[in-house]
């Protein structure tokens, strides 16, 4: 259950803050994005100034695909370590977005904490912009095949960005529909 407004009524005007503003008249739908060569986008259409005796008017608001909970960094930076997992795939994909200023970096370490040689945060090409489907890539390259089936964890260092879900993937099937970025192939070690 959210805890808080997934959409907040904005500033007070003819037709908002109204009973029943925000209604949502149909669930969550993927759609093309108004940008060329964007992404698509999660969309809800929702009723504004229903109760109001006057006219309505009916509103799109857009999301970014599974982008509805993030680990979050400021421009100050942050970082977080998961616990050690085990996974299947070549490739590692992150859905994110970073501010021009913002960056991620990710580094692989041992089920100890030590980070893997050729997989450290300073080999880590730095990832910027805002993708739902981004393959990160080492000085290496972008194979992590060498390591999967070992536990590992995942050292995520974000600067004003969000990580708003990584998975691991098979090269060539990036052109596969995917369900979401869950880690299906992946469960958690307990030390």
């Amino acid at each position: 259950m959210l805890e808080q407004s997934l959409i907040r009524p904005g500033l007070s005007r003819t037709n908002s803050w109204t009973y029943c503003d925000n209604l949502v008249s149909w669930g969550l739908l993927r759609t093309k994005s108004d940008l060329p060569q964007a992404p698509d986008e999660l969309s809800i259409y929702a009723i504004e100034g229903y109760w109001n005796g006057r006219s309505q008017n009916f509103r799109r608001y857009s999301f970014h695909v599974d982008g509805f909970v993030s680990v979050q960094a400021r421009i100050r930076g942050g970082e977080f370590v998961t616990k050690p997992i085990l996974f299947k795939g070549n490739r590692l994909e992150i859905n994110y977005s970073t501010s021009a200023a913002g960056s991620i970096r990710i580094e692989i370490q041992d089920a100890d904490g030590n980070p893997l040689p050729g997989h450290a945060r300073t080999d880590c090409h730095e990832v910027f912009g805002d993708e739902i489907s981004r393959t990160v890539a080492w000085k290496a390259g972008k194979s992590v095949k060498t390591i999967a089936g070992a536990a590992v964890r995942l050292r995520f260092v974000l600067k004003d960005a969000d990580l708003f879900s990584f998975r691991f993937r098979h090269a060539g099937s990036e052109g596969k529909r995917s369900t979401g970025f869950v880690v299906p192939d992946s469960r958690v070690v307990r030390k």
